[in-house]
Formats: C-alpha cells, structure tokens, sequence
C-alpha cells in the first residue's frame, strides 16, 4: 500500500502531502517506490533521461527495475523530485545443497489466452500497412481475439490494442531505438496491459537490453509476414 509522505518545497516552504503511484511488476505484484520521510523535495532545474527514472524492486518477486522517478507540482510553479531511498543489497540466500546463491527465475509476461491453434498463415507485407495488418493477424492466432488498430494513428507509438496488450509496429529499414521501446512499456502501465514490437529491421542493443529488462516482447518479422520471437517474452507469448 502507498505511504503519503510530506514534502517541502525548498522555494515557497509550502508543504504538501504526497502519496507516490503504484506500478505492476512483471510478476503482478504493485510496486511503490519507497520514499524518504521528511526530505525536502529537489527542484527540477534541468532534464535528462537518466533523471526520469529510479530503481525499485519489488517486495514480491525482489525483481529490480527501472521506475518513473516520483514529482511533485507546487502551486508555485516549482516541479519537485520526491526522494526515494537507495535499495539496500540483495543477501545471498544459501542453498543446502551446494552452498551458493539461488537465483530469482524471472517472471514470465501475461501469456497468450488461447491455447489451441491451427497452424499460422502469414500476410504478406509490401506496405507499411501491411506490417501492422500481419501483427494484428499473429495477434489473433495467438489467442488476443479482440485485438484492434485504432482508427487514428497517434504519438503514444501503439499501433494496436486489445484488452491486456498493447504492440507497436515499426516497418522501417532502421533497427528499432530504444526510446519506441520505453514509450511502449510506459503505455502498457498505465493500463496493466503486456507490452509487444514487431519490426522489420531489428532493434538497437540498448532497446532488446531494456524490453527484457521490463517485460517488452520483441518480434522480427521478415516480408512473408512471419513473426519470430526474439527475446524471452516473445517466446512465453508464442509457446501455446
């Protein structure tokens, strides 16, 4: 459960309760960043990437991750940081049998509701269209029947939905950034949905990097319009 904490803001001295959000983990566990009782909020002076987030885990699974970094807006017009305490080392837990440490298993995304399936028949792609028409057609064979493309394509980088999943398709020559990635994953918060990216050209190392980190599954996809999986949580959406 969140903790409402009081925060300062260093410029009018005006305190004001907050009560920081809570995020699904991977696991299903809500995860709340832990605040510092007490400490003043930090004006936000300047951005960059790395300031937007912090790293929590998860009193659930003990799985690290990165979170939007809490803020504060004070009538003012001063934007505040909320401090979050620094996460405390993992102790190694001892196995009985061999002495060294157990691994934690990394959760799985939210699989496929279906189970049974006729063997998959690709679309071709020629067009950008095209890419998204065959998403949306693996999608379905996967058991996510009620997948659709909105009638409007927005900036939010979702080019489908369906209850529990949101995908991006990018049918461009150059591999997907990092950035598309994020963007998407954040999406998938604020609506508890399991995140998936389909493309043609690949995917930066950083983007793979961080869409196993938190939970993306990344799809290649050649102009036959036949998706493969190509990380961990693609391959737990595919497997029946």
């Amino acid at each position: 459960m969140s903790e409402t904490v009081r925060v300062e803001c260093p410029e009018c001295r005006t305190t004001h309760p907050y009560t920081p959000p809570a995020y699904p983990c991977v696991c299903g566990a809500p995860v709340v960043p832990p605040l510092v009782p007490g400490a003043p909020g930090e004006p936000v002076t300047h951005r960059s990437w790395a300031d937007e987030w912090v790293r929590v885990r998860c009193g659930a699974c003990r799985r690290e991750a990165d979170w939007p970094q809490p803020e504060l807006g004070c009538p003012c017009g001063t934007v505040l940081r909320v401090r979050v305490r620094p996460l405390d080392p993992v102790q190694p837990t001892p196995s009985p049998e061999t002495g060294p440490t157990r691994r934690i298993p990394r959760p799985a995304p939210v699989p496929a509701p279906d189970a049974a399936r006729e063997p998959y028949r690709p679309v071709t792609i020629r067009t950008a269209r095209d890419a998204v028409d065959a998403a949306a057609h693996y999608l379905r064979w996967l058991g996510f029947r009620d997948v659709v493309r909105p009638e409007e394509r927005l900036a939010d980088g979702v080019d489908l939905r369906g209850p529990g999943l949101v995908a991006h398709v990018d049918a461009t020559t150059r591999p997907v950034e990092l950035r598309a990635v994020e963007c998407l994953w954040l999406n998938g918060l604020s609506t508890s949905s399991a995140g998936a990216v389909f493309a043609l050209a690949g995917y930066a190392p950083d983007a793979r990097s961080c869409a196993e980190d938190v939970g993306v599954a990344l799809f290649v996809v050649d102009l036959t319009g036949t998706p493969q999986p190509l990380n961990t949580h693609a391959e737990a959406l595919q497997r029946p």
